[in-house]
């Protein structure tokens, strides 16, 4: 399975491999939140993508909405706690960040959730990590992204004062793919959502692999 992607040269024969994690760039959104990025973390992304897009086992999920039953607009796979994740340098990342993390996060890493974003008509709306105890604590959510760059956007949670005190204090966009990083960090799914929108034109394929400690959805 998978759409196509039109891949960098190079990165399509480089060995995945992973970089230091020193050039994150820490920005703070306001109210606790604060987020981490990391360009190009992951170098031979096109190699994984090929590999997680034909090898994970994808599923198409329906979900209520409203008064009917829709399809949900990308395709998922959860990989939970002492589980082998679908490749070794997923593994590699994980630990990379627990290690990164532990004195901040004070807990490692330890699921891995999915989500393959065929093309621009793939989307999620705007929620924040919430189900469990990311409605009430301070947590870290982790995404590697590889494919083609699609945008994650952050904004703050309706009916709040956001990060209106802050450096942002408003809607913010980071495209992300080939191998970058974003960790979403303290009050980050309490106070602010995220939402990848439906992108217009020929957008190619995306899949991101979220990392999140026990407890957390």
């Amino acid at each position: 399975m998978g759409a196509d992607l039109q891949g960098s040269l190079l990165d399509a024969f480089e060995d995945p491999a992973l970089g230091s994690l020193d050039g994150l760039t820490r920005t703070e959104l306001g109210r606790g939140a604060w987020i981490d990025v990391l360009p190009g973390w992951l170098t031979g992304a096109d190699q994984v993508y090929g590999r997680l897009a034909r090898d994970v086992p994808w599923q198409a999920e329906r979900r209520q909405m409203y008064d009917r039953v829709v399809d949900v607009p990308r395709l998922l796979c959860f990989y939970g706690e002492n589980v082998d994740l679908p490749l070794p340098i997923l593994d590699e990342a994980r630990d990379a960040l627990t290690e990164r993390y532990a004195e901040e996060l004070g807990e490692p890493f330890r699921t891995a959730g999915l989500c393959f974003y065929r093309d621009g008509r793939d989307s999620v709306a705007w929620h924040g990590d919430r189900i469990g105890r990311g409605d009430r604590e301070d947590t870290m959510v982790a995404i590697l992204s590889v494919g083609e760059p699609r945008v994650l956007a952050l904004r703050p949670r309706p009916g709040g004062s956001g990060g209106a005190s802050g450096p942002v204090g408003s809607t913010v966009r980071y495209p992300l793919g080939h191998g970058d990083l974003i960790v979403m960090g303290g009050s980050c799914q309490r106070t602010w959502e995220h939402a990848i929108p439906k992108a217009s034109g020929r957008v190619g394929p995306r899949i991101s692999i979220q990392f999140r400690p026990r407890g957390v959805r």
